[in-house]
């Protein structure tokens, strides 16, 4: 008997296993996971930002997180030689229309706690970046960069070094709630547990599915994030992180320029629905998943109110052109012959019934289960403080 099933080897699980172990260590914990290795998904296709809480209600569970995980995250990296640079990030309002959402942003920022947030004129801004444009900014020197499979790699370590045990190749097909215990099967094995936490991620409103038998009324929507590379020689045109004013009304921060904590510098992401939850290609197709989504009635009345997005998004997805226009807002110089294909990633977002995309993280739970079916973006910064607020959900049990 376990006493604790963890479902999901992405950088939240491990943060949330790690984080049950340390609290107690005489617990038995077992996390599963279903690829061959760990932070295969959204951690392994992570742009390695480390956020600072700029964009997040003051209050919300995204604030609280990761603020605190911020924290917790450098601390931990420190500990452990693992390497980050905190190298601040510019904010560019390209337009006069953008002043206000950038004024909200500032006062959301000092609400969080941030000190050093700059408001920048052009001039200071080019200080920072000589090579953006655009009528007004905002410096934030918490951001950073960091590899986050390498920062899940060693949750994995000591979480097994406190006699934790990761499983790989596993994927859970059934869980069957009881009284006192329940029955999850996989394609190995039958583990009879105490608790149940889903962290998987893309997956994780199917787990929540079979461990509530009414179900639950949100769907993971795939958001896939396709990023060009800077050709190195012109890799010179963007110093650390440039990002725009985001759309308030729509949960993505718009193309922007990322450089990598072990070089190079990524452009993007777009963000499109991809046609299945784990489809990193365009020529990805899973027909039972997309139809899935298409048919959620959430999904439909977000098409129908972001369906003009949703057509521009698209139309940067097959066009290098129109992606490199939007590059141009903030860094003129970018031209379509310096950008050439990088990776893209898949953002598991929770909808809801209504058409709400949930903004902020989102955690169910049962007598059974602990059920975390919405940690996109910062989830992966927020890691530690996730882990810990999940743990805590789990002593109360025990």
């Amino acid at each position: 008997m376990t006493d604790v099933v963890i479902i999901g080897g992405g950088i939240v699980g491990l943060a949330t296993a790690l984080q049950v172990k340390q609290q107690r260590p005489g617990l038995k914990v077992i996390l599963i996971e279903k690829e061959p290795d760990v932070a295969r998904h959204q951690t392994g296709h992570n742009s390695g930002v480390i956020h600072s809480g700029l964009y997040y209600k003051p209050g919300s569970l995204k604030a609280t997180n990761c603020i605190r995980g911020y924290k917790m995250l450098i601390d931990f990296c420190d500990a452990e030689n693992i390497p980050y640079d905190l190298c601040g990030k510019i904010v560019v309002a390209t337009k006069q229309e953008e002043l206000p959402q950038l004024e909200t942003l500032y006062q959301r920022g000092l609400l969080n706690g941030l000190g050093g947030l700059k408001k920048l004129s052009l001039a200071e801004m080019r200080e920072i970046e000589p090579h953006v444009t655009g009528v007004a900014g905002m410096f934030v020197p918490q951001t950073g960069i960091i590899d986050y499979k390498q920062v899940s790699d060693k949750y994995a370590q000591k979480f097994q070094s406190l006699g934790g045990e990761i499983h790989l190749n596993e994927r859970v097909e059934q869980i069957t709630p009881g009284t006192s215990l329940s029955i999850v099967v996989t394609n190995k094995d039958r583990y009879e547990t105490k608790l149940v936490v889903n962290c998987a991620g893309l997956y994780s409103d199917k787990m929540a599915q079979l461990t509530q038998p009414g179900g639950v009324d949100v769907r993971i929507v795939p958001f896939r994030g396709e990023y060009f590379k800077i050709k190195p020689q012109k890799e010179y045109l963007v110093k650390n992180l440039i990002y725009p004013v985001p759309d308030p009304n729509f949960p993505f921060l718009g193309v922007h320029f990322t450089r990598m904590v072990h070089g190079g510098v990524e452009a993007g992401p777009n963000a499109v629905l991809a046609f299945q939850r784990e489809g990193y290609k365009k020529s990805d197709i899973n027909l039972k998943e997309l139809f899935e989504t298409l048919a959620w009635p959430g999904f439909q009345k977000v098409a129908a109110k972001y369906w003009e997005t949703g057509l521009g998004e698209m139309y940067r997805s097959f066009s290098k052109s129109a992606f490199t226009k939007a590059l141009q807002a903030l860094i003129p110089e970018v031209q379509e012959s310096d950008l050439e294909p990088g990776g893209a990633g898949v953002r598991a977002q929770a909808c809801d019934r209504t058409g709400g995309l949930l903004d902020d993280f989102a955690i169910l739970e049962t007598d059974k289960a602990i059920n975390v079916v919405n940690a996109p973006s910062p989830a992966a910064t927020s890691s530690l403080s996730i882990g810990k607020t999940v743990s805590e959900k789990v002593m109360i049990r025990f």
